[in-house]
Parts: C-alpha cells; structure tokens; sequence
C-alpha cells in the first residue's frame, strides 16, 4: 500500500538573518531621516527662520515624515515576522514612489535653483534629497518578506500626492508662498505650466508604482494573498 506524502510547509515565523540585517538598515534609515529633520528645524529656529506652516507644508517633509513611521514599523516587523503585512506593503510602495520623486524632481529641477532665504545645514538636505530615496528605492528591490500586490492597490499611491498639491496650490494662492517654484502659477506659462508639472509628476508616480506592483508579482509568486487583479 503507497502512501502519498504531502510537501512539508514549515509555519515558523521566524524572519532569516538578513531579513533581519534588512530591518536594522530600516530602523538605522528611520532614525537618520527623523535626525535630519530635526537638525533642519533646530538650525532654523536657532537661526530665526523656522516657519512651522512652511516647513512643514513641504511635500519632501511630509512624505519624510511618513517614510520615518514605516521604516520603524517595518524594521521592527522584520526582526519579528518572516512575512511583512498586505497593509504595509502596500503603503511602503505609495511612500517607496514618493521617495523617489522627492529625490528625482528635486535634483533634476531644484538641486540649482538659488534659494531668497535661509540656506542652513547642507548634510540633512542630502538625507532626504538623495540617501534615503535610494535606500528606499534598494529596500524595496532587495529585502525579502514582502508579498505581492494586487494591481488595484495602484491608486493608492496617488490619494496624497494630489491632495497634497491641492492643498499647496490653494494655499499659495492664498498667502503668495508657494512651496516650490513649478507651482507657481507667475511663472512663464501659468496655470498650464503648472498644470503640465503636475501631470507629469503624477505619470511618474503612477509609472513607479506600477513598476514597484509589478516587481513585488514578479519576486514573490509563492505568496500570492490579495492579489487579484
């Protein structure tokens, strides 16, 4: 009499040791991205020219902002668990596209731009413009536990991007800061210059969040949960 012998699935939880070398760097990142905004704002008010509601209405801090919540959480899940959660996968890739179009836009149009106020300490600038998009851009390709996404989450990394330049360029119209200079509508062009910026902008989030989604199909076909497309 033959017995069939069903595969083995181990059901540890227990994350790999470079799963868990991954969720150090997530932590060690987490805490140089919240190091760097808070030397930014501490060299401003010791310099008198920290403005809460500008500094803080920047998308690059924002979406910084976000990144320092889930590379914390995410690195301490991946020195815990050997998978990481649909929910965080899919808000590190909305906050994995918004990463690195801060990093893109601003060295493609601002990194030369001459700054009418205070210039301030020159290393955090580089974090959050450079280092941490690519370290963000890496972790994603290269750190395992991460499940597949379903095609439908591709919106999602839209929602703030778009309400964030609604809120920036109704407040610009309002107190004459515009957070960047694209978004001025004074600008050569107008409205549809800055109209044009915005689309393009999205095109590209939308581009590398597809590009992300279809990575993370590509990479792990064993798990495969909430990925209907």
């Amino acid at each position: 009499m033959s017995t069939a012998i069903s595969p083995v699935v181990s059901d540890s939880t227990s994350p790999a040791p470079f799963r868990r070398l991954a969720g150090l760097l997530r932590i060690g990142m987490g805490l140089l991205l919240l190091a760097s905004i808070a030397t930014q704002v501490t060299d401003q008010l010791w310099n008198d020219a920290f403005v809460a509601t500008e500094y803080f209405g920047y998308f690059t801090i924002q979406s910084s902002l976000m990144n320092v919540v889930v590379l914390l959480v995410g690195g301490s899940l991946a020195l815990r668990r050997r998978l990481d959660p649909q929910l965080l996968t899919g808000v590190r890739m909305s906050v994995l596209t918004y990463a690195v179009v801060t990093g893109a836009v601003y060295n493609a149009l601002l990194r030369n731009v001459v700054s009418d106020g205070f210039t301030g300490i020159a290393w955090p600038n580089e974090v959050l413009h450079v280092w941490a998009p690519i370290f963000i851009a890496l972790d994603w390709i290269l750190s395992p536990g991460r499940p597949a996404l379903a095609w439908k989450r591709l919106g999602l990394a839209l929602i703030y991007p778009l309400a964030w330049v609604a809120y920036a360029v109704v407040r610009g119209n309002l107190t004459g800061f515009y957070t960047y200079p694209f978004l001025d509508p004074g600008q050569p062009g107008g409205y549809l210059a800055v109209a044009l910026y915005v689309l393009g902008i999205a095109a590209f989030i939308t581009a590398l969040a597809a590009a992300a989604i279809a990575e993370s199909r590509f990479r792990s076909p064993a798990f495969r949960a909430d990925t209907t497309a």
